[in-house]
């Protein structure tokens, strides 16, 4: 506790150097075969030892001590142990596994000893190196058998728990999971790390140091770093950094990311520079000093220090330099719930509502089911596809059946989805009423995971085991509102078992709120018994008070089970579950299990089908229920005699194909809302007909549409995974009429201007900004389209290569506005006063004015829909014009920034706000 007391305050007040290079260091002593072998293993035959350089540690501790002195001279606050390779997988391949444990206690003893003689009264640490291990837990070495693994969960514990309790036992200060290249073997070191610490009732640092593998800032594993924060995040972790691959100008982009979500003190040591042709790297002390400046003096860095390539002479540098300095300070701890696969998915109130796909789950899908015993994964995992692009947010994966080895199955399915990057970018719910089949699952996971479920239904005693052991894998968890007594059905039962699961998780466990996800149970209503009539009710109420009373907390349910009285029925059930989710999600229910290729929503059902709906749902009306058979026997019926070829009586579902009645424009926008392709080829050639251009198709009915899609999603009664599925229709239109467009371009050798369009970094939402290219350059400008996740350097760079006259910025979700910011930013320090333009979902005149606006010296400008871009862009390609609408601009943002300040003297506080909250069902 006191060697984390004395490393925690001194982080606060200045920026700490760790040293450099272990193995450059050792080059530099040029030794011998003879050096590694020692004395002690001469009988080691076969293998060359030289490369081993943990083995220095005990047939050379003259060389490793020197080293820890000079880097310790050099100004080193921090010094690493010679343990990167000290567990038995590593050492397997000199066959020296049995001396794991000597060589992390060596290693430790050497550093500690080494810092512990120093005398002149500053605070050394030292820091016990975990390095990765040669073998991945995530990834197949069999191209042919992408479930095989090299590696499993409980191999590399064992390898990491010799290793660290060397570690510990040598007296180290921190422990320094390092050069992390797949973030399951960094999660099993985590693991050993926090079970060996409480073991000993130690509670030191643990430090975490990535590596990314490329250009795209991603894990070697597949992971991007949001990702990577997303798995980590229930850990308690002290600083997370980057390490290695890059030299420090190339790792400054991918620190100012991390940066700017890690809740944590950020740690950088690159190597020097890149390695040449030969391997070496050309990067000396004095040509890498300015650039880890940068670092230094933009506050990106609470710990600097060197990686390859970098010696003693690095550190004396990097310790000047840093001398003064004030260090990065951490941002704010996550205030919503953040799950990953190898992407982030941050539950956010603009996320409203995630969408679990539910048939990955041999319960609930008869083929599924098939597939699994037929051993058919191939085309499993294409449900599991399409699941996804139907948009959902995270695949529940349930292999609980009696006919089934449910354990292998469910690690076998992992470990294939592994290797699927469109599936394995979502988060997993692992789903099993069976404990050892979630434990094996949770060891397949390098993502932050939900586990579905836990209850106190077998007493406290077994609920805190399990609770302990999810937090243990640093999983989220549902909890079922069952407990001893059985299930709950009543508003009351519901909210007395939640509280009650709360505060053991809370206060007991020590769970972080944000990670508790309750399932107060949805039941089944209208099933002709007066006691389930207001199950659903029950659910909204209980979802309401959770929300109020249990700070932090999540709600999800298993939506189908609903409306189980009507099977059979799919108009009725996915109509049941749009208003039911209507209300619902308007109370705080934030997850559920629902068929994400649902077609219904809540705004699509016709008024008096709405009305016997919600007299069902919130149990409004006596007769309900006999209201709502009648109405579906009547569908039933109608249905019937369509099949049979006979005379269609009465109201039926299919009367929503009554919208291809209507005139072309109207079923343009009718299919683009709700996500229908197959009409669109027909539907567009009828429209190329009546309008005079392919582009005023765009500009028009289908973007009516859009903006329509854009008013429900405001409003709740659409969510994201419809909304995904307009996109995608809004895309599949536009590829239609791109030939069109194409013929009829004005003369190619004439450009307006030339525009560079791009999706802002940390964001993959492109359906706006392709529709804006489509209508620049049916305007004669010259797009230059540079994709999605793009960075704000990269936008620069291109935009002064091509001498672009403006800049279009798109983003979908919230953290894509401080991006637009960041580039804002980077423009003008390049020193550019090009306009740029400012379009996406969550963007707006307000955020353009008070934040954007204010930080660039050029015109901003935000654009409603992209039929305004072309008439705008003219404008600002006018001097006598832009000199104008950059003047209005000026006084309009003026006037919003005037008038945010004074609304905001007026806002009442948070608490003052919830009192007055309208409370639908009290």
């Amino acid at each position: 506790m006191l060697r984390m007391k004395g490393l925690q305050d001194l982080i606060r007040e200045k920026i700490l150097i760790l040293d450099g290079a272990m193995g450059t260091m050792i080059q530099s002593y040029h030794l011998t075969e003879e050096d590694f072998r020692g004395t002690r293993f001469q009988q080691v035959e076969g293998r060359q030892l030289k490369g081993n350089n943990d083995l220095l540690s005990l047939t050379r501790p003259d060389v490793i001590l020197d080293i820890h002195r000079r880097y310790l001279a050099a100004g080193a606050d921090i010094i690493e142990t010679n343990t990167f390779s000290s567990q038995r997988i590593s050492q397997a391949d000199y066959g020296l596994e049995d001396i794991s444990y000597e060589l992390a206690y060596e290693g430790a003893r050497l550093a500690r000893q080494a810092v512990d003689e120093l005398a002149d009264g500053t605070c050394r640490f030292v820091a016990g190196a975990i390095g990765p291990t040669n073998k991945t837990c995530s990834m197949s070495p069999d191209v042919s058998n992408p479930a095989a693994r090299d590696l499993t969960y409980d191999e590399l514990y064992f390898a990491y728990e010799e290793q660290i309790k060397g570690l510990l036992d040598g007296g180290v200060d921190a422990l320094l999971i390092e050069t992390i290249f797949d973030t399951l073997n960094a999660k099993v070191a985590i693991d050993v790390a926090t079970n060996a610490m409480e073991a000993r009732n130690l509670e030191l640092p643990i430090m975490l140091s990535v590596t990314v593998s490329d250009l795209a800032g991603r894990t070697l594993s597949g992971q991007t770093l949001e990702a990577f924060l997303g798995s980590i995040c229930s850990y308690p972790i002290f600083s997370v950094g980057l390490n290695c691959s890059f030299g420090a100008s190339q790792m400054k982009p991918y620190l100012k990311e991390l940066g700017k979500k890690a809740p944590y003190y950020i740690s950088a040591y690159p190597n020097a520079g890149l390695p040449n042709s030969m391997g070496e790297y050309d990067e000396t002390a004095e040509s890498m000093s300015p650039q880890i400046g940068e670092f230094i003096d933009e506050q990106l860095v609470n710990i600097v220090g060197g990686c390859c390539g970098t010696t003693e002479e690095f550190i004396r540098r990097y310790a000047e330099m840093a001398r003064g300095k004030a260090p990065r300070k951490p941002v704010e701890r996550p205030k919503d719930l953040w799950l990953s696969g190898l992407e982030l998915l941050e539950v956010s109130p603009e996320v409203r509502f995630v969408n679990v796909g539910e048939r990955c789950n041999v319960a609930g899908s008869r083929k599924f089911l098939r597939l699994i015993k037929e051993k058919n994964y191939e085309e499993a995992l294409t449900i599991a596809r399409k699941q996804v692009s139907d948009g959902a947010l995270i695949i529940d994966v349930n292999m609980d059946d009696g006919l089934l080895d449910a354990q292998t199955e469910m690690v076998n399915f992992l470990n294939l989805i592994a290797s699927e990057p469109d599936v394995a970018r979502v988060p997993v719910m692992i789903d099993s009423s069976k404990w050892d089949v979630i434990v094996a699952g949770l060891k397949c996971m390098q993502g932050k995971c939900v586990v579905n479920s836990i209850s106190l239904k077998n007493g406290e005693q077994e609920f805190l085991r399990h609770a302990r052991e999810i937090k243990r894998f640093g999983a989220a968890v549902v909890v079922m509102c069952f407990d001893e007594v059985g299930q709950a059905t009543t508003f009351e039962r519901k909210i007395e078992i939640a509280e009650r699961a709360y505060r053991l998780l809370v206060d007991k466990v020590g769970f972080n709120p944000l990670d508790i996800i309750f399932d107060p149970n949805i039941l089944s209503i209208a099933t002709g018994i007066e006691a389930h009539d207001n199950y659903a009710v029950d659910f909204i109420r209980a979802t309401g008070w959770i929300k109020k009373h249990l700070p932090g907390a999540h709600i999800s349910g298993g939506v189908s089970n609903l409306s189980f009285s009507f099977r059979g029925n799919n108009y009725i059930r996915e109509a049941m579950h749009a208003v039911f989710l209507y209300h619902a999600i308007n109370q705080g229910m934030d997850f559920g299990i629902v068929n994400p290729a649902t077609k219904i929503t809540y705004a699509d059902i016709p008024s008096d089908h709405l009305r016997i709906i919600e007299d069902v749902v919130l149990n409004r009306k006596e007769g309900a229920a006999e209201a709502l058979i009648e109405l579906a026997n009547e569908i039933k019926a109608n249905e019937d005699a369509r099949k049979a070829g006979g005379e269609v009586l009465g109201k039926t579902a299919e009367q929503h194909e009554e919208w291809r009645d209507f005139p072309v424009a109207k079923r343009l926008e009718y299919a683009l809302r709700k996500g229908i392709s197959e009409h669109l080829q027909a539907d567009l050639t009828e429209a190329l007909a009546q309008y005079p251009h392919a582009v005023d198709i765009i500009e028009g009915p289908l973007m009516d549409g859009m903006n329509e899609v854009g008013e429900l999603f405001g409003a709740g009664k659409m969510f994201l995974p419809q909304v995904v599925k307009t996109a995608r229709t809004m895309k599949q239109a536009v590829a239609i009429l791109q030939p069109y467009i194409e013929m009829e371009k004005a003369d190619d050798t004439y450009k307006a201007g030339k525009i560079i369009l791009a999706t802002v970094k940390g964001d993959v939402h492109d359906i706006g900004k392709n529709i804006v290219g489509v209508v620049m350059a049916c305007n004669n400008y010259e797009v230059i389209d540079l994709g999605v996740m793009v960075p704000a350097e990269q936008i620069v760079k291109r935009a002064i290569a091509e001498n672009a006259d403006m800049i279009g910025l798109s983003g979908l979700i919230t953290p894509s506005l401080e991006e637009m910011v960041n580039v804002a930013l980077e423009m003008k320090k390049a020193q550019l006063e090009i306009p740029i333009m400012i379009g996406g979902a969550t963007t707006s005149q307000l955020h353009v004015a008070l934040k954007i606006a204010p930080v660039y010296g050029g015109p901003v400008v935000w654009m409603k829909d992209a039929s305004q871009n072309a008439l705008i862009a003219a404008k600002l390609l006018n001097k006598k014009e832009r000199a104008v609408l950059k003047h209005n601009l000026d006084e309009k943002y003026a006037e919003l920034r005037s008038g945010y300040e004074k609304e905001q003297q007026k806002i009442i506080s948070l608490d003052e706000a919830r009192k007055n909250k309208l409370d639908l069902f009290s």
